[in-house]
């Protein structure tokens, strides 16, 4: 039966166990190979034109189109949403250099992206290869399947974009919304990523700066490669709010602290470096030196502020120190190669990014 005229005003944009059970007027709509243009009993009507195709004995309804070739120096977009409504889960299993796969989204209408990030950092995978990552807001599974629950409020428009900057690739997606009112307290969504190699000695490295406007600071993904040997992670995390000047309103006391660790993230047991997956919180991919090539250790680490949002009323800057120890119990500015991607929320419109690194600055060496 339809939904009574005098139904409940819940809206449906943030979902928990706890309010499931609420019906709500949202409606439910998805994106995908099998149906890009996201309509509503528009899915699975992809021909068969192909010869070769695996469904050319079954035909039309038969898994004829579920993915999309991207070729080199294209953009495909992923969807084109007419609001009001809400991004509620996306999904993709990206072929190729992730690094070389851009992705990003614009809200009504705006010319610069809110989300701007090679993919593989955006799904907190950002070393190009596989790890598995059981968090919230984030989740990599077998074989390379990023999925990302991070709600995406729009009021007018929301664009998906891929840019293809590498060798040819291809791309199975979807992206699940619903359109629906949003609230005029719901903030964009946005994420920033950032890459310096190595960080110049004694300076810090930026997560986050140049942020203007009413927001919250909700999470950091980092990729870590050490380039000394010995502990890596004795710097702060700093973030300052609303006007701070040379110091900020919050001051951590560790890297491995602020990612929810604590001494150096070893296993006493194994003496080894423990890799781990929460909530919240999780270092999940720690790649370890071959003897070989493969020389740098190298860390992926997230920390998702779902709880703990940092709010700020005007502006906003993030900052890490780069820490580690030398003789004399003295500490030790390094030199390391630091990417990350930054999210929060806030008003719209945001400003505009940084221009994001070239090819060759992105690329894992």
């Amino acid at each position: 039966m339809n939904p009574p005229q005098n139904f409940s005003s819940f809206a449906g944009l943030s979902m928990s166990l706890g309010n499931l059970h609420f019906l709500s007027k949202a409606k439910t709509r998805s994106y995908s190979g099998e149906n890009r243009t996201g309509e509503k009993g528009r899915g699975g009507m992809a021909e068969v034109a192909d010869p070769n195709s695996a469904a050319r004995d079954l035909g039309r309804g038969w898994k004829v189109s579920p993915c999309h070739s991207i070729k080199t120096g294209e953009t495909f977009m992923l969807a084109d949403i007419e609001g009001p409504g809400v991004i509620q889960q996306i999904w993709m299993t990206p072929t190729g250099t992730w690094r070389n796969s851009i992705l990003r989204i614009y809200y009504d209408g705006a010319e610069h992206p809110s989300v701007e990030c090679p993919v593989g950092d955006f799904f907190a995978c950002g070393w190009g290869k596989f790890a598995p990552v059981v968090s919230l807001a984030v989740c990599v599974n077998p074989g390379s399947a990023f999925n990302c629950y991070w709600p995406m409020p729009f009021r007018k428009r929301c664009r998906i974009t891929m840019e293809n900057i590498g060798e040819p690739m291809v791309l199975f997606y979807q992206v699940n919304y619903a359109l629906q009112e949003v609230p005029e307290e719901a903030g964009y969504f946005h994420a920033q990523f950032r890459r310096v190699n190595p960080l110049p000695y004694k300076e810090v490295y930026t997560i986050l700066d140049g942020v203007e406007g009413w927001g919250q600071y909700v999470g950091t993904y980092m990729c870590w490669g050490v380039n000394n040997s010995g502990w890596w992670g004795e710097g702060e995390i700093k973030f300052y709010l609303d006007d701070d000047g040379e110091f900020p309103t919050i001051c951590g006391t560790g890297t491995e602290d602020y990612f929810c660790g604590s001494y150096n993230f070893e296993n006493k047991e194994t003496k080894q470096y423990q890799e781990f997956n929460t909530p919240y919180a999780g270092m999940p991919q720690v790649i370890r030196p071959d003897g070989v090539y493969q020389s740098q250790m190298r860390f992926g680490l997230y920390r998702w502020h779902i709880m703990d949002p940092v709010r700020f009323e005007k502006d906003l800057r993030v900052t890490i120190q780069a820490l580690g120890w030398r003789a004399g119990g003295k500490f030790l500015p390094l030199q390391d190669d630091i990417s990350s991607v930054a999210f929060w929320y806030q008003t719209h419109p945001g400003k505009a990014f940084p221009k994001l690194p070239s090819k060759d600055e992105l690329e894992i060496i």
